[in-house]
């Protein structure tokens, strides 16, 4: 059986690898396409009203703008970039002006940059000064024809930038996000499950470092989910490609991911409180052993509840239970234990008198964590049920 199981992670490991290389070469012939025509897009755009001059600016913008991570962002940098470089061409008129092209006026540039209002980030300050330092010379040559013509070349380039990204292919990162969201809730359902196998191997002094060190380490994989589920937010913005998705709104990472990161926090309090008690000198302060085989069937059911959390619906009609169903089990299985260790603590038939700190903390993560898990349940039901109806 174990053999039949590890054969089967093999060959999903085998897929989600392939899947991963495939994903990677058609995302970088999209990426090529996207640019190439932005470019060429841009060169023609500034050809139409300017047929002499070399329209690099333009295509510049355009490569920039038509790659964007999202449609959102490549709308918000356009308009970043446009104002910086409007801001730096009218403060290198001015300065060319009045000091001319000398060493005087890039130092009054530099210094108008940096202290140009607390609002502008440190990158934004410092496009504006490059910028006008670029575009000294040419104001002081031609102060308004410079000024009009970069202008209207940044407009196009973003302009056209932002209607490639926005029309062929615009990215989303929702199978990413998805991805990140189901490998944390994997990672916590199997600390869960092999705490739960180490107490009842009556390894806690032995494991309960480890198992800490790892409740740690979530830490990390809960900053990733949390990025990649903004950016897939942010990707549904302004994008053409949202109504072939709306069919997708029961499956919301970010609400998964909101029930995790409060699962995290009483998966990291449950490690921490049984590495105390373990390294707890007083011996009337440790956890009995009857206590301890109950809690570790317990953590069990909480580990296959998280990972049933997020498996995919089932679309097949067959007899097998639904990942919604096997959730709702493994629920109500950690709430039954959860209730029967309870009447035996408050009966006195686990406890130690020393220990009741040490009960409390760990009965009450675990029943927070399901308790976060059960509302989240509740939840997806409700939104699958509505666009059912």
């Amino acid at each position: 059986m174990l053999s039949r199981e590890r054969a089967v992670a093999a060959v999903r490991l085998v897929r989600q690898l392939a899947h991963r290389v495939r994903v990677a070469r058609r995302g970088r012939v999209v990426h090529g396409a996207k640019a190439l025509m932005a470019a060429l897009l841009a060169w023609g755009a500034v050809s139409l009203w300017s047929p002499e001059e070399r329209p690099y600016l333009a295509v510049a913008t355009a490569l920039l703008m038509g790659n964007a991570s999202t449609v959102y962002r490549s709308v918000t940098q356009s308009a970043q970039n446009v104002a910086a470089r409007v801001a730096g061409l009218v403060l290198a008129l001015v300065t060319a002006r009045l000091l001319g092209a000398t060493t005087a006026a890039v130092a009054v540039i530099v210094v108008i940059a940096v202290l140009a209002g607390p609002r502008r980030s440190a990158d934004d300050r410092v496009q504006v000064a490059a910028i006008a330092v670029i575009g000294l010379a040419a104001s002081a040559a031609d102060p308004m024809g410079s000024l009009v013509s970069s202008v209207l070349q940044t407009l196009v380039g973003a302009v056209v930038g932002i209607l490639v990204n926005a029309l062929v292919l615009p990215p989303l990162y929702l199978e990413e996000s998805d991805s990140a969201v189901r490998s944390l809730a994997h990672a916590m359902g199997t600390l869960l499950h092999d705490m739960g196998v180490g107490l009842a191997q009556r390894r806690l002094s032995a494991a309960s470092h480890g198992w800490l060190h790892r409740a740690r380490r979530l830490e990390e994989r809960l900053a990733h989910a949390q990025e990649q589920v903004q950016q897939a937010d942010e990707s549904l913005r302004w994008n053409t490609r949202c109504v072939a998705q709306a069919r997708r709104g029961d499956t919301t990472s970010g609400e998964a991911f909101q029930a995790l990161r409060g699962v995290s926090l009483q998966v990291r309090g449950i490690a921490r409180t049984l590495v105390d008690n373990a390294s707890d000198s007083h011996a009337d302060h440790h956890l009995g052993q009857q206590f301890l085989d109950r809690y570790a069937e317990t953590l069990q059911w909480a580990g296959a509840a998280v990972r049933a959390f997020v498996e995919p619906s089932a679309s097949n009609g067959g007899a097998e239970m639904s990942p919604r169903e096997r959730l709702r089990g493994a629920i109500e299985g950690a709430l039954d234990w959860h209730e029967t260790m309870t009447g035996l603590i408050v009966g006195g038939s686990l406890a130690r008198p020393g220990a009741w700190h040490v009960y409390g903390s760990l009965m009450t993560d675990v029943e927070r964590l399901l308790a976060d898990l059960d509302r989240a349940h509740m939840y997806a039901k409700g939104v699958g049920d509505s666009a059912v109806r």
